[in-house]
C-alpha cells in the first residue's frame, strides 16, 4: 500500500562497531543451561532406534516385525519395512512440526523462557506416558506429548541462545544446542546397549530416562533469566537493559540496547507476524527458513546411521555391534560439534557449509558407498572385513562433515537472520520445515530402503551437491553481525539486494512509506 506516514524502521545505521561487553559466566551458564533443550530431540532420535529393536517392545506392540526379524534368512534392506511402526516413530515428528507454530506467538507475546517450560513439561508427560505404557495408543499419545516438547524447545531454545550470545560468539554459542542434541543422541545410544540387555522390560527404562533431561529443561527455564529482545518486545524496557548489562559485563550497552530498541518498535507495530514474513522484503529470510532446514534432514544422515550397526556386524563384531557402530559414530558427531563450535565465528558459516558439502559428497563420496553395497552387498549376503573398514571409513568422514557443517548450522544461521518482528514466526517455520521432513523421510525410508536399496546413498549425494551450490551463491556470510542488523546484509547481497531496495549499499536506512512492497 503506498502513501501514508513514514513507517517504523529497523535499525537507523550500522553500530557493530559500537558494541561493548565480554564473553561473561551469567551469559555462558544461561546458554548452557538452554542449550539442554536440544539433549531432548537427541536423546529421542538415539532412543527410538534402540528400542524398535527390542524383542520386548517388538513383540506385544508390533508383532508383525517381531516374527519377521526371527527369520533366518532376511532381506537387509527390507526387515524393519513396516508402516505402524514407522508411524510410532514419526508421529512425534508431525506433532512437533504443529507444535512449533503454536509455540510461534507464546514465545513473541509471553517471552522464550515460557516456551522453554512448556516444552520441557510436555517432554516429561510424553516420557511418562511411553514407559507406562500397555497398548500402542499410549505410545502413540506419549509421541506425540513428546514432540509437543520438542517443537517447542527446537522452536524458543535457538532464538534465546542467537539473543542472549556476543556478537563475536554467537555461532560458537548458539552450537552449543547441537551439542546437547549430540550428546543426547551418544547417551541414548550407551542406555540402549545397556537396556538391551534387561529384556523384556528394558525398553522402559529407556524411554523413560528421557524423563531426567525434560526436568532439567523445565527446571532450567524457571531459573533463566528472559532475553533483553523479549523484555523490550515485552514493553519491559528498563528490565531488559539491565539484563542486557549483565549479561554483557558493562554498563556501556547503549549501541547494542538502541538497536534492539528500534527493533522491537517495528516489532510492536507487526500484528501478524506469519503475514509479514511472506512479504517481499523478508523474502531472503523465508527462503533461509525453508531451504537450511530441508537441506539439513537430505543430507542423507539418517541412512548413514542406519546402515553403521549392519556394517558393524559384518566386520565380525557379533553382539557387541550396536555399540560399536553407536560409540564411533556418535563419537565422531559430538566432536566434529566441537570443531565447528571452535571454528564458526572465525571461519565463517559459508566456509563451513560448503567445505562440509564437498567432503560429504566428494572426500566421503557417497556415490562410493553405493557402488560397494551394490556390488558386494545382496539382499543377504555380507561384506568382506575389508570392504566393511573401508565403508566405515568413509562413514566417520561423512559424520565428520555433517558435524561441523549442516548439523549445527541447519539451526544456527535461520535463528539468526530475521528482525525481531518475524524472528518468533521464521524459527516456527524453520522448526515446521525441519520435522515436516524428519516426518516424510522417517516415513517413507524404510519403504525407499526396501525398494531402492544401495541407490538411496544416489539419492542423497544429489541433494548434497544441490545445496553446497544453493549456499555458495545465495547465503551471505553472517559472521560478526549483530542480530538487529542482519537485515543490512541482504541489501548488500548481488541477488538478494532486490527484494531488500530500501537498504542502501553503505549500511543507511532509506526512507520508505507505510508498508513496504
Amino acid at each position: 500500500m503506498a502513501g501514508g506516514s513514514l513507517a517504523p524502521t529497523r535499525v537507523a545505521k550500522d553500530r557493530a562497531d559500537q558494541y561493548e561487553g565480554r564473553v561473561t559466566l551469567y551469559v555462558i551458564v544461561a546458554c548452557v543451561v538452554a542449550a539442554t533443550g536440544g539433549s531432548l530431540f537427541g536423546y529421542d532420535v538415539g532412543i527410538s532406534g534402540g528400542v524398535t529393536s527390542m524383542d520386548g517392545f517388538l513383540k506385544p506392540f508390533f508383532h508383525r516385525v517381531y516374527l519377521k526379524k526371527q527369520h533366518a534368512e532376511e532381506n537387509n534392506y527390507c526387515k524393519y519395512n513396516d508402516q505402524t511402526l514407522a508411524a510410532f516413530t514419526s508421529s512425534l515428528y508431525l506433532a512437533s512440526m504443529i507444535s512449533s507454530v503454536a509455540a510461534s506467538p507464546i514465545t513473541r507475546k509471553y517471552g522464550r523462557r515460557i516456551s522453554i517450560i512448556c516444552g520441557g513439561a510436555s517432554f516429561l508427560i510424553g516420557a511418562i506416558l511411553n514407559a507406562s505404557a500397555v497398548n500402542l495408543l499410549m505410545l502413540i499419545l506419549g509421541r506425540i506429548m513428546l514432540g509437543i516438547g520438542i517443537g517447542f524447545g527446537n522452536q524458543a531454545v535457538p532464538l534465546y541462545l542467537s539473543e542472549m550470545a556476543p556478537t563475536h560468539v554467537r555461532g560458537a554459542l548458539n552450537m552449543l544446542f547441537q551439542l546437547a542434541t549430540t550428546l543426547g543422541i551418544f547417551t541414548a545410544n550407551m542406555i540402549n546397549f545397556g537396556t538391551q540387555k534387561l529384556e523384556p522390560w528394558g525398553w522402559r527404562l529407556s524411554l523413560g530416562l528421557a524423563a531426567l533431561p525434560a526436568a532439567l529443561m523445565t527446571i532450567g527455564g524457571f531459573l533463566l533469566p528472559e532475553t533483553p529482545n523479549s523484555l523490550v518486545e515485552q514493553g519491559q524496557t528498563e528490565k531488559g537493559r539491565k539484563v542486557l548489562e549483565r549479561i554483557r559485563g558493562t554498563p556501556n550497552v547503549a549501541a547494542e540496547f538502541q538497536d534492539i530498541v528500534d527493533a522491537s518498535v517495528l516489532a510492536n507495530s507487526i500484528q501478524d507476524p506469519f503475514r509479514n514474513v511472506l512479504q517481499k522484503r523478508n523474502r531472503p529470510q523465508l527462503v533461509m527458513a525453508i531451504f537450511m532446514p530441508m537441506f539439513q534432514i537430505m543430507t542423507g544422515i539418517n541412512s548413514i546411521l542406519f546402515y553403521a550397526p549392519v556394517l558393524f556386524q559384518s566386520m565380525g563384531f557379533g553382539g557387541n555391534a550396536s555399540l560399536y557402530a553407536s560409540a564411533l559414530t556418535g563419537a565422531v558427531l559430538a566432536g566434529s560439534t566441537l570443531l565447528s563450535i571452535a571454528a564458526v565465528d572465525r571461519l565463517g558459516r559459508r566456509f563451513l557449509l560448503i567445505s562440509g558439502g564437498i567432503q560429504m559428497v566428494i572426500c566421503q563420496e557417497q556415490v562410493a558407498v553405493a557402488l560397494i553395497l551394490g556390488l558386494k552387498f545382496g539382499d543377504d549376503q555380507e561384506l568382506s572385513k575389508g570392504y566393511s573398514i573401508l565403508v566405515v571409513f568413509m562413514i566417520c568422514l561423512f559424520v565428520l562433515a555433517f558435524g561441523w557443517s549442516w548439523g549445527p548450522l541447519g539451526w544456527t544461521v535461520p535463528s539468526e537472520i530475521f528482525p525481531l518482528e518475524t524472528r518468533s514466526a521464521g524459527q516456527s517455520i524453520t522448526v515446521a520445515v525441519n520435522q515436516f521432513f524428519t516426518f516424510a523421510i522417517a516415513q517413507a525410508f524404510l519403504s525407499m530402503l526396501c525398494a531402492f536399496k544401495f541407490g538411496i546413498f544416489l539419492f542423497f549425494a544429489g541433494w548434497i551437491t544441490i545445496m553446497t551450490v544453493f549456499v555458495y551463491f545465495l547465503l551471505p556470510e553472517t559472521k560478526g553481525i549483530p542480530i538487529e542488523e542482519m537485515i543490512l546484509v541482504w541489501g548488500k547481497h548481488w541477488f538478494w539486494k532486490r527484494f531488500t531496495p530500501e537498504y542502501a549499499d553503505d549500511g543507511s536506512v532509506q526512507k520508505y512509506g507505510s508498508t513496504f512492497v
